[in-house]
């Protein structure tokens, strides 16, 4: 405090090379190695250095922290994290949306990851905790919040990011080109949960969808992930229907569906809860639920065994 007054001194009396000496003192008293992002929200976040404790509170950013090596760094994780096995055996600490704070602070973490839309970044900085609110929704926000977490971990991002994002890329593409012509424009109807809500063109299911060359029955103008009016899909008549076990319990109650040409041909595919974790986060599995929309999509379009 005494050299901040100093200057200030200095400033106010010199105005000149005074005051240009003690702002170079000044940068002198930052971290040798300080750490510095800008988050989904636009925050510039500063670290003294990487984070070793990571509290993480969304499965995809939990997923992509050990997808790129540093699984060891995450010391608590919020209620939906479960992949890979080894995260399961860690403090679970609420929800994205209402995280137990006093849990939390417990941890002592160097950083929290957590999405924009969450309500905790507040209450967590004002008690001196850092923040980094990343939130992928496209396939280019996956490639870009990889890139941001490989900054936080200082992994360069020729072995890192980079890397494990070419990876993701052709793999997706490999699964595209493993349909054959045949399956190609099959008309798809996604629901990613009871309501129905369902995953339109702009979102990054749909995006999948588009690269594997089917037609999605929910336009883009409707929104990500819009809920709709069971009519809607009725009137879509679609060709194949995709829906986790959840949502497969509430369809046999939506007016009209049996006469859906997908359902008068049992062309359903409804996936598992493991599957399921898979096909609706935007992360580093991306890869896997393209495989799995895929045979989904073989199975059921008419072109493969049934």
């Amino acid at each position: 405090m005494k050299f901040l007054a100093t200057c200030f001194k200095a400033g106010a009396q010199a105005r000149g090379a005074a005051l240009l000496l003690c702002l170079a003192g000044l940068i002198g008293l930052a971290p040798a190695h300080a750490l510095q992002l800008t988050d989904d929200r636009g925050v510039s976040v500063i670290l003294a250095q990487s984070p070793q404790r990571i509290v993480s509170l969304l499965p995809s950013l939990t997923e992509s922290v050990c997808a790129l090596g540093e699984c060891q760094r995450l010391v608590g994780v919020d209620r939906y994290s479960n992949f890979p096995a080894s995260v399961r055996s860690l403090p679970v600490v609420g929800g994205g949306l209402d995280p137990n704070i006093e849990a939390i602070l417990a941890l002592k973490p160097d950083v929290v990851l957590l999405a924009v839309s969450s309500r905790a970044s507040q209450r967590l900085e004002s008690l001196g905790v850092k923040v980094v609110a990343l939130e992928p929704k496209r396939h280019a926000d996956v490639q870009r919040v990889l890139q941001r977490i490989g900054q936080l971990l200082e992994i360069p991002q020729a072995q890192g990011a980079d890397r494990l994002w070419r990876i993701i890329d052709a793999s997706v593409s490999a699964a595209a080109q493993s349909l054959p012509p045949e399956a190609k424009n099959t008309r798809v109807y996604f629901e990613v949960s009871r309501g129905p809500y369902a995953a339109g063109e702009s979102s990054f299911i749909g995006e999948t969808l588009t690269r594997l060359g089917v037609k999605n029955v929910v336009p883009a103008a409707l929104g990500p992930f819009p809920r709709l009016n069971p009519e809607f899909v009725v009137r879509a008549n679609p060709d194949l229907i995709m829906a986790g076990n959840r949502s497969m319990l509430a369809m046999a109650s939506y007016p009209g569906w049996g006469s859906i040409k997908a359902v008068k041909e049992q062309r359903i595919c409804s996936f598992a809860p493991e599957e399921s974790d898979v096909l609706v986060r935007p992360g580093p599995r991306m890869a896997e639920a393209a495989r799995i929309m895929a045979r989904c999509i073989v199975n059921k379009s008419g072109a493969g065994a049934e």
